[in-house]
């Protein structure tokens, strides 16, 4: 009978650690607090610890999306933006491309006007 008492507290344990992590996930968790070190009343350092633990979307939802944004965590992300500047400038040469062949490969009036009062 006693190893039924134990087997019913670990799954007691167990059940509640489940919950209380569920609730600490779906509502949140703030610790904060400050460290101070003085030597005859001369502050020498300050430590200022700021923690929040919640869920990913509790995150989201009360702006806390930093992780987006920062290369560290994102390292793909700077490499697709050099992507998409490159085909930018891709799309447009092609554009210029296309007002060229538009015009029968003359320039347009305004360029051959601004070119004539360079003269």
């Amino acid at each position: 009978m006693a190893d039924a008492d134990r087997t019913n507290v670990v799954a007691g344990r167990s059940a509640g650690l489940v919950d209380i992590l569920d609730r600490i996930l779906d509502k949140g968790l703030v610790v904060a607090g400050d460290i101070k070190i003085s030597l005859a009343e001369v502050e020498l350092l300050t430590i200022r610890i700021r923690l929040i633990v919640c869920s990913i979307d509790k995150a989201q939802e009360i702006g806390l999306d930093w992780w987006k944004y920062d290369d560290h965590f994102a390292p793909g992300k700077r490499a697709a933006q050099l992507d998409t500047d490159a085909l930018r400038k891709q799309v447009a040469v092609l554009e210029q491309k296309i007002a060229l062949l538009s015009t029968d490969g003359r320039r347009p009036a305004v360029r051959r006007a601004a070119r004539a009062r360079r003269k």
